[in-house]
């Protein structure tokens, strides 16, 4: 069952409100004697977290769940080390990997129990049969939700600079692979004004904006992001001076770039800086012309 659409935190005696955990979306399938691990693109994962191998012990029954894949570091989910550990395939790396910062399998649905699929129970009673069905324990854990208070909920996770909130109809069933509004995502982003240094067009005609900001004085390279639909916006960039690809000596080489004079700041709403200085899912929202570009730094952010 896959998340509806995004919007503004509110406040309903109908839902219940768990935190959107920043991680690898997993089904685990706990039998008498073991445990297998699946993606939302049904790949095997088992071999990649050698960590959960028992957490069928920790199940009081067969059963089916619903969850998300983390790793915490320093007590908060980090995306990061979780993507680097869905890639890796060196068996050796892998477990010095778990053994660093093993990962955990945070569950907020249970789908099939004891030879019954339970997804047309409503949302409530499939989380009381989860809660009286595992055990938790470092490396399974059970979501925790509040009732009602959804806004000064999504307040206090946005203001711990996590992802957002997910709100959940009490009465909902479960349905595979759809999207539903029953579930509703309300994440918590934040903003930034940049440069447009430059775009390039994607398949199907639709262009990004290659970003950057000063830092120190010099032009450091931001990410680049989709521009949507944004095509009045795309015509400017059309129209903006050239420059050669040398103005930008420490930028990536894409592929047929057009290259522009910084002139061009845009605001830009994201999740997060990756390691590398970059934008995790960035979001564009528009060029502004009430903000220079020499404002743009590392440092600032969106107004």
């Amino acid at each position: 069952m896959l998340i509806g659409h995004n919007q503004k935190a509110f406040d309903s005696e109908d839902y219940i409100y768990e935190l959107k955990l920043d991680g690898i979306r997993c089904l685990a399938y706990l039998w008498d004697n073991g445990v297998e691990l699946r993606n939302k693109r049904n790949k095997r994962l088992n071999p990649i977290y050698p960590e959960l191998r028992d957490i069928y012990r920790q199940s009081k029954s067969k059963c089916i769940l619903d969850g998300e894949l983390m790793v915490l570091n320093g007590g908060r989910p980090d995306f990061f080390e979780i993507q680097r550990r869905s890639l890796m395939s060196n068996p050796v790396k892998i477990e010095f990997a778990a053994a660093k910062l093993p990962v955990c399998l945070t569950v907020f649905d249970i789908v099939y129990l004891n030879d019954r699929q339970i997804t047309q129970l409503p949302l409530k009673e499939r989380k009381k049969l989860l809660s009286d069905t595992i055990r938790e324990t470092p490396n399974l854990a059970i979501s925790r939700f509040i009732e009602t208070n959804g806004t000064a909920f999504y307040n206090a996770a946005a203001g711990q600079g996590l992802e957002g909130i997910v709100a959940k109809r009490l009465d909902s069933k479960y349905y595979f692979g759809k999207t539903t509004k029953d579930w509703i995502k309300m994440k918590a982003l934040r903003d930034a004004d940049l440069i447009i240094c430059g775009y390039y067009l994607n398949a199907g005609n639709s262009a990004s904006a290659i970003l950057g900001a000063y830092n120190c004085g010099i032009m450091q390279y931001q990410g680049h992001v989709s521009l949507g639909m944004s095509r009045h916006d795309f015509g400017i960039m059309v129209e903006t001076q050239k420059a050669e690809k040398g103005l930008y000596p420490d930028f990536p080489a894409f592929d047929d770039a057009v290259w522009l004079a910084p002139r061009l700041v845009c605001r830009v709403e994201y999740m997060e800086r990756t390691p590398g200085g970059g934008l995790r899912q960035p979001v564009f929202r528009g060029i502004r012309d009430d903000k220079m570009p020499e404002d743009c730094t590392v440092e600032s952010k969106g107004d």
